[in-house]
């Protein structure tokens, strides 16, 4: 039986292990995906600390996958060999990619067609990757909020998430507030297209926002409570606070302060291959590029590791090349 590389994660809480797996077959309304790249997020650590009801191990984690489709199962309509394809979140038949059906971290992978988002030939692979989450998640927030062009939205931590948020708030046509802690990314953020820098080791980023009159929208890209509590000061009245990654530690924030001003709070997730596709779309209309350092598959443990420890600039990627 023919083999693949691929990394597993062999039970709860375990490390990220290099193992030779049988390369798997398409079932019905599936297609097999030969994996070029795979951004590595720190959604994989709801797979390697079980934090769903249907995990199983081992399981392959990563869903930013980008491939080329290279066999067809049973039913598949409308797909060929040979197109290009990514994998998000998403993954089709109520499926999620990397948790409760294997991802990519390997050489090739199996994805349901529904899950399929189509990637045009010349995007390279390493960049498109982090496009199927952290790039549709910051993309599909802003498209959904309530700020419209012109109107100030603030960007909460320039980060994997943030540094794609300024770009999009940007070419979107937005006044981009964004934030951060010390003065070491002022200079990156304005490159990136932030007209104000707020240091919030310096200065109350919601007093400061308030001044500029306050955001439209405000997404929290950094899962700090503190910090998002600031973002939320800073809203303008009617203004919405979108949270796209959080932990598990209680926001202070009473049902009061949210009926003061009329303003509003909700989370946000990355949505269906349509969503990954238009953040395609988008993306190379206006050429906004995710900032990535890229690592060979045996190397998944270390790309991780300085994911969780904010040690890369901004977005890991593995390449299968």
């Amino acid at each position: 039986m023919a083999t693949m590389r691929a990394v597993q994660i062999a039970q709860c809480g375990g490390p990220l292990q290099l193992v030779e797996l049988p390369i798997p077959e398409p079932g019905p309304e599936q297609v097999r995906i030969r994996v070029e790249a795979c951004g590595v997020c720190h959604g994989e650590m709801v797979a390697i600390e079980g934090h769903h009801p249907h995990m199983v191990y081992p399981r392959v984690p990563g869903h930013e996958v980008i491939g080329v489709i290279d066999k067809l199962g049973d039913g598949v309509a409308g797909w060929n060999v040979g197109e290009r394809v990514g994998v998000g979140w998403m993954g089709g038949h109520g499926e999620v990619t990397g948790l409760t059906q294997d991802g990519g971290y390997a050489e090739y992978m199996v994805a349901y067609i529904d899950g399929l988002a189509r990637v045009p030939d010349g995007l390279e692979a390493k960049a498109a990757a982090p496009l199927m989450c952290a790039g549709n998640t910051v993309f599909t927030a802003l498209r959904s909020s309530m700020a419209r062009p012109g109107d100030l939205v603030a960007i909460g931590g320039i980060g994997g998430l943030g540094h794609l948020a300024v770009q999009y708030a940007r070419k979107a046509g937005y006044r981009v507030a964004a934030v951060s802690r010390g003065r070491d990314k002022e200079e990156l953020a304005k490159s990136l297209g932030a007209d104000v820098y707020i240091d919030a080791k310096a200065d109350d980023p919601g007093a400061v926002l308030r001044e500029l009159g306050g955001a439209r929208a405000a997404l929290a890209t950094a899962p700090n409570a503190a910090s998002i509590r600031q973002l939320f000061e800073g809203l303008a009245p009617g203004g919405e606070l979108i949270i796209v990654a959080g932990s598990g530690e209680p926001i202070d924030i009473s049902a009061a302060e949210m009926l003061g001003g009329k303003r509003a709070m909700r989370g946000w997730t990355a949505g269906p291959a349509a969503d990954s596709e238009a953040t395609i779309r988008f993306s190379l209309l206006t050429n906004v590029v995710p900032m990535i350092e890229t690592f060979p598959l045996e190397r998944a443990q270390e790309a991780l590791d300085k994911m969780l420890n904010a040690d890369v600039r901004f977005r890991a990627v593995l390449s299968m090349a």
